[in-house]
């Protein structure tokens, strides 16, 4: 370092690094931080994969949910989430929650899982 130099070619170089990394980040931040997001993410790392649903999301009308909502319910894939689409135009709204019963692939377990994620209001119209 010469005399009246403020920093070192090394600090320079970090300084740099560094403000470039925060407006990377800054701008990542921007990005993800959209409002009325709703959607549902999947988690990734080498060991397992994890889908995260925001709560927003939740709870969900099975009385009017699309398939796609339907699949954010812990224990419904697409395939179970037809199905209670299916039982619903064949036999009407659900009026309490144990009908799920009645749809094929739902228990006990799921049911109990489901509770405290599900409404069941009427649609209007």
């Amino acid at each position: 370092m010469k005399n009246g130099d403020f920093l070192t070619k090394t600090e320079y170089g970090l300084l740099i690094l560094t403000a470039l990394f925060l407006i990377l980040m800054t701008a990542l931040f921007a990005r993800t931080s959209t409002a009325g997001d709703t959607g549902v993410y999947t988690i990734t790392t080498r060991e397992h994969a994890e889908e995260v649903v925001p709560e927003t999301a939740l709870p969900v009308n099975i009385n009017t949910a699309t398939a796609e909502e339907l699949d954010v319910l812990p224990g419904i894939g697409p395939a179970l989430a037809g199905r209670i689409i299916a039982y619903r135009e064949a036999h009407g709204p659900f009026t309490e929650a144990e009908q799920l019963l009645e749809v094929s692939g739902i228990g006990e377990a799921v049911l109990d899982g489901l509770r405290d994620q599900i409404v069941l209001e009427e649609a209007i119209g």
